[in-house]
Parts: structure tokens; sequence; C-alpha cells
């Protein structure tokens, strides 16, 4: 073999195994991002039901509850929709907004809203008209974002996330359901108020609180304090031992509306 077709031989061999490796384990930047607890929440800019939104400017001073399901005109997501519809204004009154998003167009979006207020019922709903935002995501930008489309479940369906964000912009709780599994809407409603009562309050909840039952005095920093806590009577503090105290559920449960 002449040295140019050798090297020629080599140069496709090369080209070969990159393709290969390529295959087998593709790039990182392909991979879903999930914004972690703490982080601040991506923004984006995108197109919904309810005019263009700017993510999350334009929800400062508010909780958000942004949340993704993966496709108009199927069963599960439309039990939902009207779920969250009609409860949204108990998320109001928790100064709390929902915004929603799939891999759909805007008309896609419009038609399916539009059907399941003129022909669907569950449950007893029905007349069932869904007013908060709905993003429009063909190219699939803000999914990727919130790391919604999971290529193991699907390539073109946006799994069920949920992201809590506070009102200074931050992913507090994330919540991810499979593609065959509808939300529990109580327990979302619950955990918001369980984050909201901490942050006004300083406490913290136990498994399988609700609201107006008792909150966990978090521990104590020192053996000083630690002490001082099991020496002190306070009336409104149940103490088995010095890291597990109790004490009634706080009238500040939920959080006010920032000042402007």
């Amino acid at each position: 073999m002449s040295g140019t077709k050798a090297l020629i031989f080599t140069l496709i061999l090369l080209v070969v195994a990159i393709g290969t490796a390529f295959a087998a384990d593709p790039p990182a930047t392909d991979k879903p991002h999930i914004p972690l607890i703490g982080e601040k929440a991506p923004s984006f800019k995108a197109e919904t039901t309810q005019g263009e939104i700017n993510f999350p400017e334009d929800y400062k001073g508010k909780w958000v509850i942004l949340f993704s399901h993966p496709a108009d005109f199927t069963p599960v997501c439309t039990t939902e929709f009207m779920t969250f519809a009609k409860m949204m204004p108990e998320f109001e009154a928790l100064n709390c907004k929902l915004v929603g998003l799939s891999i759909d167009s805007i008309y896609s979006h419009i038609a399916w809203l539009r059907t399941i207020k003129e022909k669907l019922e569950y449950r007893g709903m029905k007349n069932i008209e869904v007013t908060f935002p709905l993003i429009a995501d063909l190219k699939m930008e803000v999914a990727r974002k919130y790391g919604m489309l999971q290529p193991s479940a699907s390539h073109t369906k946006a799994v069920r996330a949920v992201f809590f964000i506070d009102p200074e912009g931050k992913i507090r709780a994330v919540i991810y359901y499979p593609l065959s599994n509808g939300r529990n809407f109580q327990e979302i409603k619950r955990l918001l108020i369980a984050m909201q009562t901490s942050d006004a309050n300083q406490v913290a909840t136990p498994a399988d609180w609700q609201p107006g039952d008792d909150v966990i005095v978090p521990p104590p920093g020192s053996c000083g304090t630690a002490q001082e806590r099991m020496d002190k009577k306070d009336k409104d503090v149940h103490c088995f031992d010095w890291f597990f105290c109790f004490k009634k559920s706080p009238k500040e449960e939920t959080a006010k509306p920032a000042k402007k």
C-alpha cells in the first residue's frame, strides 16, 4: 500500500472511530440540565396563550409554579389542566402564579383549551376556562433549560415537571412525574404553603405536615443554646429532647406579597 493510500485509510478509520464514540456517548451539551434547588430560575422569553412573557422577570415578588405536560389533546394532561384551572384562585390567594408548557404550537394550545371549555367534564368540573399562560415551545428551548425533555422517556414530549420558584426568582422545589401518571395537586398546594410557612416564621415542617399542624423549631447551633432550651420552660415550645422540639402552627402561614 502506497503512503498516500495508507494515509487515506487511516483517516477513514479515525472518522469511523469518532462517529462510533459520539453515537455511544452523546456530548454533554445534549444531555438535559435540571436547575437545582437554590439556583436562579433560567431566564427566557416565550409566546403563550396570554401573550409574550419574560420569565422570571415578569413575576418578581410572586411565587410561580412552572410546570410542563407531555402534549395537548391527551387525557391525563386534560384532567391536570382542568384541576389546575379550577384551583387557580386558591394559588392566587397564596400569591402564586401558574405557568404551563408543552412542546406544541400556540394554535394547538388554543384549540385544546377551547375543547376543554366547550366539551369536556371531569369529576363534576365542566365549562372550565384555562386563563393562566401556556407556553408554546416547539423548538424545545425552554424544555431543555429546565430538564423537562428527558430522552430516556421521550425525545418529543416533556415529562411532568413542576418547578416552585420564589418571589426572588430562585428554584425552591422540583417534582418530576412520569408521562403516564397525573400529579397530586393537593400535594403541590401543601408544599407551597409549607415553604411559605418556613420562610415567614423560620420553622421547619415535619413528615405529612398539613396547614394548622405543629411545626418544628430548628435545632440550636451550640451546646450552650441546647442546654438553655432544655432548662427554659417555654409554654409555646414542647421538647422531647434538645434537638426535637415542636410548637403550635404560627398564624402567619403564608407569604405576603412583596412590598413595592
